[in-house]
């Protein structure tokens, strides 16, 4: 099967998959219940979860299609998980409705707000108070410069390629507008998507009112994920290692490299955002294919060890999610 016709089958499962997600957590969280350790670790029912999958999506299997044996070893991040993307089966997780901050993991849902508007190809000129905002909160910038023109698909490049506050400003000014409205669109949208344990106070992630006021968690953050990889301009955008835009009519000659020491470092990564601040650490949501498989998750609070803490404890995830057997 080719690549595109197994990622046009798999954007057309998504819902459903989102479903059988949701089914596979209320699962695991009732067994780690019972079981009444803390912190938990959880991992997938071997038996199948009787779940109604959407009729527009008939050959989608409606259980786990892995056997779950073991566990992912050496991961740090106080928060984690791993799902199938194709059929939202959890392979395994740590606290996976425990409420923390993601840092600029918060980016992917600016981005998917842009995409959800329809106009990645408005014009946007960077104003000084992007500059002002992102230096004011010590958040990481795309180096935009005032007077600059972009279109909102070049900003939503910076975002989350550079992780660019300054964008993240003048995406949230231009499609708000304004960030109250913006960041109202974004706590709206999570409530959408069934991310229950999720608050958005920027449309970056950045440590303010406090260090915890923008929080979520990794069941809900898999959510977001499956949503934003639906749209090819985003998929298009998470892989890629930097970004070159030549000067153009409007703008000056920008270099944006990709902020994740996931991307380039792991086999098959395919995205999509990393984040990191003094109180959520280093934070990472996931995506990566092997032989038709798609893998997705999220590592927060990574203990600091270096830049790819979280990268680190994403690759132990998977690894071992890879070398799962499909159950017979």
């Amino acid at each position: 099967m080719g690549r595109r016709t197994r990622r046009a089958r798999r954007l057309a499962a998504w819902p459903a998959a989102a479903v059988l997600l949701a089914a596979s957590l209320a699962a695991c969280s009732s067994a780690a219940g019972a079981a009444g350790s803390q912190p938990a670790d959880i991992h997938s029912p071997s038996a199948p979860v009787s779940t109604p999958v959407a009729s527009s999506s008939p050959s989608l299997p409606t259980g786990p299609v892995l056997q779950v044996t073991g566990a992912p070893k050496g991961v740090k991040a106080k928060g984690a998980i791993v799902v199938d993307a194709d059929t939202g089966q959890v392979l395994w997780g740590r606290d996976v409705d425990t409420e923390r901050p993601m840092a600029s993991v918060t980016k992917v849902m600016t981005a998917l707000l842009v995409m959800k508007s329809g106009g990645l190809n408005e014009k946007i000129k960077v104003t000084k108070a992007a500059e002002t905002y992102a230096w004011k909160y010590g958040g990481e910038t795309a180096s935009l410069r005032p007077g600059d023109t972009f279109t909102a698909q070049q900003l939503m490049t910076a975002l989350l390629l550079a992780s660019g506050a300054d964008a993240a400003y003048m995406l949230a000014s231009t499609f708000g507008p304004g960030l109250t409205a913006f960041v109202a669109k974004m706590n709206a949208t999570a409530a959408q998507l069934g991310m229950k344990n999720t608050h958005f106070a920027s449309p970056d992630g950045l440590p303010y009112p406090t260090e915890t006021s923008t929080y979520s968690t990794p069941s809900d953050l898999v959510m977001l994920g499956l949503a934003a990889m639906r749209y090819p301009a985003f998929r298009s955008i998470v892989d890629l290692n930097f970004y070159n835009l030549p000067k153009g009519s409007g703008h000056n000659h920008y270099w944006w490299q990709n902020t994740s020491a996931f991307i380039g470092s792991y086999k098959g990564a395919i995205g999509i955002k990393d984040g990191y601040t003094d109180d959520a650490g280093h934070c990472l949501l996931f995506e990566a294919v092997r032989n038709g498989r798609h893998l997705i998750g999220v590592a927060l609070d990574s203990p600091s060890s270096g830049v790819s803490a979280a990268a680190q404890d994403a690759g132990k995830m998977l690894n071992w999610g890879f070398g799962l057997q499909l159950a017979k």
